[in-house]
């Protein structure tokens, strides 16, 4: 019964399942879906890191290489994404083990945003990352 409420309805089959964990009932719980869900989560973690680099390489990108453009907005989403990075982190320190592979993956999406909100050609751009994370992450860092 379980697995098909989960089929059919997530929000009822969540409630159904934390009762029965917290009541201690572990044979009755749906296991396997509990433990799909909480690898969901651990990926969901890793993905709002890579969105807010993604976010955040683009806004250096377009700093960098569209000068004359520059502006309060461009500059406070960068300090805003530099906050909410170091906010994930704190929360979920972990996810540092996994930067190198998240920047990558985070600038070659910031790289198409970049192409497209700017106008510039794709060969304009360094095809990887110039900058490593802690400059990228420096309150000072403004590219030039």
């Amino acid at each position: 019964m379980s697995a098909s409420l989960y089929d059919r309805d997530f929000y009822a089959w969540t409630t159904e399942q934390a009762a029965l964990l917290r009541s201690g009932r572990l044979s009755s719980a749906d296991v396997a879906h509990i433990a799909e869900e909480i690898e969901s989560m651990g990926r969901s973690e890793q993905q709002q890191l890579e969105n807010r680099l993604t976010v955040l390489l683009l806004h250096l990108l377009k700093w960098r290489f569209q000068p004359n453009l520059r502006g309060n907005s461009w500059r406070l989403t960068i300090k805003e994404q530099r906050n909410r990075i170091t906010r994930h982190l704190r929360k979920n320190p972990s996810l540092h083990a996994m930067l190198d592979e998240t920047i990558a993956d985070a600038y070659s999406d910031a790289l198409i945003g970049a192409e497209r909100e700017t106008g510039l050609p794709e060969t304009i751009f360094p095809t990887l990352c110039p900058w490593p994370f802690e400059r990228v992450m420096d309150a000072d860092f403004w590219p030039d």
